[in-house]
């Protein structure tokens, strides 16, 4: 069986990968990065997603002391309430951790030489997104050139994918594919803030909200 190895925050992004990549036949390793963000609440979700699907999972723990994000310094302030065209607009905001993607696709990229694995699946998306910019498939695009020439596998000739489903689609078209893929939604967490509900008000927040009404459905959580 194909090996993908998946990386897994407990987002509905990376959860609605997760199950694609279980529907293309993968089997699936995933990787929980615990990096000294705000709240834990999104790996508890993690978790119980790997655990949900079957997959083998890992928890990665580190830490970067320069911090420069507001998921990382809680005296930082997170964007609240903003118009979704400010989203895009306004340029990236300081949620972005830096060079956050680049550092946890090393590390699937060790993973995956390590087991010989067919793929990494991440659920970066450039559509509907607060403007990472490692979230564009240009990005994604050299990391993979990068990896065929820094690993074993790629040196021996391996056919390795860094494989971004949802890169190109809206929101609301990646919930309806989580839906038809049967996606337990009420398991994941967006929120920037680790609540016992979600603040409603962050980007992540107003993302989601937008991608269910636009969808047509009702967000379980």
């Amino acid at each position: 069986m194909k090996k993908a190895v998946v990386l897994l925050s407990g987002g509905l992004d990376s959860t609605t990968s997760l199950y694609w990549a279980k529907s293309k036949g993968y089997q699936t390793f995933v990787l929980i990065f615990d990096y000294g963000q705000r709240h834990k609440k999104e790996i508890g979700s993690a978790i119980k997603i790997a655990r949900k699907t079957k997959s083998f999972y890992l928890q990665v723990k580190f830490s970067l002391p320069w911090k420069g994000s507001a998921l990382l310094d809680k005296s930082l302030k997170l964007p609240k309430k903003r118009k979704l065209e400010k989203m895009i607009s306004s340029g990236i905001p300081s949620t972005y951790v830096p060079a956050r993607n680049t550092i946890f696709l090393s590390f699937a990229l060790s993973y995956a030489d390590a087991i010989q694995a067919d793929a990494i699946v991440i659920g970066a998306n450039a559509i509907d997104y607060s403007g990472y910019p490692d979230c564009r498939p240009q990005y994604l695009n050299a990391m993979e050139k990068a990896a065929l020439l820094g690993t074993k596998i790629g040196t021996e000739g391996k056919k390795f994918k860094i494989l971004a489903p949802l890169v190109k689609m809206s929101k609301a078209k990646i919930i309806q594919l989580g839906l038809k893929l049967k996606v337990p939604y009420e398991l994941t967490w967006s929120c920037y803030q680790g609540g016992r509900s979600p603040c409603k008000e962050c980007d992540s927040c107003i993302l989601r909200a937008k991608g269910f009404k636009e969808a047509g459905a009702l967000d379980p959580f």
